[in-house]
């Protein structure tokens, strides 16, 4: 049996939880996931920085970019792209907003 593609999405938090230039952490499909508003948009990318496992929710934003509280690696919150090396990236999720709740889609890893 197959799942309608809204089933996936999982809500986070409510519009207004996360703030301009921020990012919040929260659990989607066993997976720890930031979410960042940037310029009224919601983005989510995997919260662990793949140098030393550092919360990237807990980061600097700036500019589309959050950069790891731990050493400083930055990454794209569009794509989630390493700016030193854009081979090294982080997963991107889809976000959406129905109503007033923040929705993340996380595929479950094979």
């Amino acid at each position: 049996m197959s799942s309608h593609p809204d089933s996936d999405f999982v809500t986070v938090a409510k519009v207004g939880a996360i703030a301009e230039g921020e990012g919040q952490a929260y659990v989607v499909n066993g997976r720890m996931v930031a979410v960042f508003l940037a310029q009224g948009t919601y983005y989510a990318i995997d919260d662990f920085c793949p140098h030393m496992g550092a919360s990237l929710a807990g980061g600097t934003y700036d500019r589309g970019y959050v950069v790891c509280p731990w050493h400083a690696w930055c990454f794209s919150v569009k794509d989630g792209t390493w700016t030193d090396n854009p081979k090294v990236k982080v997963d991107c999720f889809e976000v959406r907003v129905a109503s007033d709740e923040i929705q993340v889609r996380v595929p479950p890893r094979s």
